[in-house]
């Protein structure tokens, strides 16, 4: 099976050929000749990740799936959430949205978070939505190398350690987007 992974973010395209089966061909917009950013003008994850999926079906005609994510902070009433990526404005920059995060909640208890991916599967015509959450807290500092966005201060629950501490088969294993992405692929093995 082909399905195209609408997204630019090469870190999430590699995240999601990683957890993926041998039997799922992934197709990235680059290998589909398609350079266009959709603007992700939606007010929730879940309309994020079907505008970009639809738009991809519309104009070239392939089945697809996009994601989108967002970090939800409980003492922020789940900000930044969907602006996670643009949370410090634009051009977006990780750096200063952790910044930004980080004075929040400076001086702040209750730092519980969550990760929570929306994606949206476009397939024969039909439509499906899978959701993968991850809960955690804010670190009060950067932890680790590894990953990307805010990785460095998200601490899941139940480890001692960010998310950018960690392998990714290791973070795959417990993350929203690993989550999410194993639902769809439950859901396309039992497909007919």
């Amino acid at each position: 099976m082909k399905l195209v992974f609408a997204t630019n973010n090469l870190n999430k395209l590699k995240e999601v050929q990683e957890i993926l089966p041998n039997s799922i061909e992934l197709l990235s917009l680059k290998d589909i000749k398609c350079f266009d950013e959709v603007d992700e003008t939606e007010t929730t994850l879940e309309g994020n990740a079907k505008l970009k999926a639809n738009y991809i079906t519309n104009t070239f005609g392939y089945n697809c799936f996009a994601d989108d994510t967002g970090l939800e902070v409980e003492i922020l009433n789940g900000k930044p959430g969907v602006y996670s990526a643009r949370f410090a404005g634009e051009p977006t920059n990780s750096e200063n949205n952790m910044q930004k995060l980080l004075l929040a909640l400076q001086n702040k208890k209750n730092r519980k978070a969550q990760f929570r991916t929306a994606v949206c599967l476009n397939l024969d015509g039909k439509q499906f939505l899978f959701e993968g959450i991850c809960k955690g807290e804010i670190l009060t500092q950067k932890q680790g190398e590894k990953g990307f966005g805010y990785d460095p201060i998200f601490k899941p629950k139940g480890c001692s350690e960010s998310f950018a501490t960690m392998s990714s088969a290791e973070k795959h294993k417990i993350s929203h987007r690993g989550i999410a992405i194993r639902k769809l692929v439950d859901f396309l093995t039992n497909y007919k």
